[in-house]
């Protein structure tokens, strides 16, 4: 697709929508009446099809109605594919795939960008790297292209929202024992109880203990997450929740490749030692929401939120695999070792602890000036968020002191030699604390029934402050970002809109995880991410939605090597500059909700072509294709009702080939690819009366090869063989 093809329909649709605004009957040109903005406290999802997204958009305007790609997987979407973290959930989501994490994180690529960061739980930030569980989740929210203008830093690719189950005023009693193979072994309850007219408390618990196909590879997690809800009076509502979240597991990291290929070993063989691969997170919130209607018209919300995070992890995992034949290497018996027949084994370990407060205030009201209305939204935020960072590197000093690489043979690729952790010369060793004061405009200014334009600021003070422990240095970086976003929407007909819309977002130089500054980069701009998109909603009938969305995502500021620095005449060794990134332009397609009273499905098809826009090393070089992005990707989910008793689904997932590593031009370099792949899923439903449910859910029912995400050439993991999960729910 061109560019200029792609500046043709982001120019066209405008001046379609004024075309036929002006040219419609005169009799149509009213004012706007838009919704209230009253918000209720319970989301009311039904089926697959979600109607608005108060916690993502900040308003109550219809998801038809918003001009930006946004992907919601209702409860009962999430509890018929039997998913309990969001890689799984997010392969039902175009523009949306997962890279490995090496095994400790989740790492989401949204429009071919890579991030653990952009994460947030009831539209507040959550960015620590571990594993997210949804026990306690109403919906996932997954917002694509840059989001600056409500959100501040990072979303550049998009980010994934979590929506929380509050206490309400509806009893609830749930209870689900699930079990399946590889040892799935897991336990949820869900409570809601009113004390008074005006009080009402709600509990979420989770327990799981499971092992994996993947051999010696072990789960164990937990959380409890009780909330109370205060209904000070038709006007006013206050909601209190704290959270304790624990899990822990083996960093797996996969295999290794062999000339351009994943290495054909058995899906369960693991590289490394899973003895001396804990990985653990420890999250504790508290949260507290508190709402005022004015009217049905201006709504106040403030939200604030403590998070402690503990997070640990250490691998012992595989590196390259010889192309040549090797003699005596580290850690085998002496000889000579045949290419492709061993494996570099490394090791080291990381501890982040952070605690981080954020304060949001929100004004929603709406404002009638003659024939046009405004429905604003202004809002404030103010955080802090304070991090520490310590790695170390393992060494196998029983083969010799000071080793940090040794080899292991192909045919068992583990290695049990003991590990002692110190740093080394890089590892970091840093402190720092990051603050936020942000305020932000937006204004929905409906100048007849069928003609919107959105327009939104966001002002960011953000300042960082990073002490690198091992050196005593200091770094700081001061950035006032300004995130503008200027939307159209075009409403032929009620259940129709056409958008087209800009916004832009910045990821400063501490990056997501607010420990990347140093002596070279703290003064450069913040890398720049311009979206430009153009879109449909359609609620094809009351119950199903149609999506598509035609994009293009420029990463601009990329920080790289002046091949300048250190010559005569030239900057000093060590210099950056800035350069472009990369592009990316696509098309995605979804569908969600009921064709009929017994057929309920989600789809999602997207079409991607990005690119490295320019030279960033000697080997990551203009032109080159983005790692772990798929030039196609499609996903279908079907569930048919046979009766009230019983019901099926069908599910197919398809992913075209995608690169491990972005050096896929470099001179010399082997591509390592992942092959492309089909996998079908099916379910089983059965209702024995309205409080008992069962279902059965298999992955991967042919029991198909392939491999399922990388996180370098050396770091690729094998899909799941069939596998099997009984789910029994109980409501009282």
């Amino acid at each position: 697709m061109s560019s200029k093809i792609f500046r043709a329909g982001v120019i066209s649709l405008p001046l379609l929508a004024v075309s036929a605004a002006y040219g419609a009957d005169s009799s149509e040109q009213k004012p706007q009446v838009l919704s209230t903005v009253r918000i209720n406290a319970e989301v009311k999802d039904q089926g697959y099809k979600a109607e608005s997204s108060t916690s993502t958009a900040k308003t109550d305007t219809p998801l038809r109605d918003v001009p930006q790609s946004i992907s919601v997987l209702t409860r009962q979407t999430l509890d018929d594919l039997n998913v309990q973290n969001i890689g799984d959930a997010v392969q039902y989501v175009p523009g949306v795939g997962t890279a490995q994490g090496e095994g400790n994180r989740e790492t989401p690529i949204i429009r071919g960008n890579t991030s653990t960061g952009d994460f947030f739980l009831d539209g507040m930030r959550d960015d620590v790297q571990y594993y997210r569980d949804l026990y306690n989740i109403e919906r996932l929210e997954v917002l694509k292209g840059a989001n600056g203008a409500l959100f501040g830093r990072g979303g550049v690719g998009g980010l994934i929202n979590r929506v929380s189950k509050e206490a309400g005023f509806d009893p609830v009693r749930g209870m689900t024992l699930q079990f399946g193979s590889n040892s799935n072994k897991r336990v949820t309850t869900d409570v809601g109880q009113t004390f008074t007219d005006s009080v009402a408390f709600r509990v979420n618990g989770m327990y799981e203990d499971s092992d994996s196909y993947r051999d010696d590879v072990t789960l164990k997690r937990y959380g409890v997450n009780p909330t109370l809800t205060w209904r000070a009076s038709d006007a006013t509502r206050a909601t209190f929740g704290v959270e304790y979240f624990h899990d822990e597991r083996v960093a797996d990291r996969g295999v290794s490749s062999y000339l351009g290929r994943p290495l054909e070993t058995d899906a369960g063989t693991f590289f490394g030692d899973p003895v001396q691969s804990p990985t653990y997170a420890t999250v504790k919130m508290a949260n507290l929401m508190v709402e005022h209607r004015f009217s049905d018209t201006v709504v106040l919300r403030n939200r604030t939120r403590y998070g402690d995070y503990e997070k640990f992890y250490q691998n012992v995992f595989p590196g390259t695999v010889n192309t040549t034949t090797t003699v005596n290497p580290t850690g085998l018996p002496a000889g000579s070792y045949a290419a492709g027949s061993i494996v570099q084994i490394s090791a080291y370990n990381n501890a982040t602890d952070r605690k981080n407060v954020f304060n949001q205030t929100d004004l929603n009201f709406v404002l009638n000036t003659g024939a046009v209305t405004h429905k604003f939204l202004t809002g404030l935020e103010l955080g802090r968020q304070e991090t520490e960072n310590f790695r170390s590197t393992g060494f196998f000093d029983s083969v010799a002191v000071g080793t940090t690489t040794v080899n292991a043979l192909l045919t068992n690729p583990r290695t049990t030699f003991p590990l002692s952790w110190r740093q080394n010369g890089t590892d970091a060793d840093n402190s720092g604390t990051a603050k936020i004061a942000a305020l932000y405009l937006q204004d929905e200014i409906a100048f007849n029934p069928r003609f919107t334009v959105i327009a939104g600021l966001r002002y960011d003070n953000f300042k960082v402050d990073l002490r690198n422990n091992r050196t005593a240095q200091d770094f700081s970086s001061k950035d006032n970002l300004l995130s503008p976003r200027l939307a159209l929407v075009y409403k032929p007909a009620e259940a129709l809109s056409l958008y087209t819309s800009y916004t832009l977002t910045y990821q400063p130089r501490a990056g997501d995880q607010l420990a990347s500054l140093s002596a070279t980069n703290s003064a450069l701009d913040p890398e720049e991410f311009k979206n430009y998109e153009v879109g449909l909603k359609w609620d094809a009938t009351e119950n199903l939605a149609f999506t598509a969305a035609l994009f293009k995502l420029e990463r601009t500021n990329v920080a790289v090597a002046d091949p300048t620095a250190g010559t005569p005449g030239g900057p000093p060794a060590g210099t950056l500059m800035l350069v472009g990134g990369q592009e990316n332009k696509g098309v995605e397609l979804g569908l969600a909700g009921n064709v009929t009273d017994q057929w309920s499905i989600i789809a999602a098809a997207t079409y991607q072509d990005a690119e490295i826009s320019s030279n960033q090393s000697g080997t990551v070089l203009q032109g080159a294709r983005l790692s772990g992005l798929p030039k196609t990707n499609f996903s279908l989910w079907n569930r048919y009702d046979l009766s009230s008793s019983w019901g099926f689904g069908l599910g197919i997932v398809n992913r075209a080939e995608i690169f491990a590593a972005t050096e896929n031009l470099s001179p010399g370099a082997v591509n390592v690819t992942l092959p492309s792949f089909t996998r079908v899923d099916g379910a089983v439903y059965f209702a024995m009366n309205d409080r008992w449910h069962a279902q059965l859910n298999v992955e991967n029912l042919l029991d198909k090869e392939y491999f399922q995400f990388a996180n370098s050439n050396t770091n690729i993991t094998p899909g799941s063989p069939r596998a099997a999960r009984v789910v029994v729910t109980a409501q009282f």
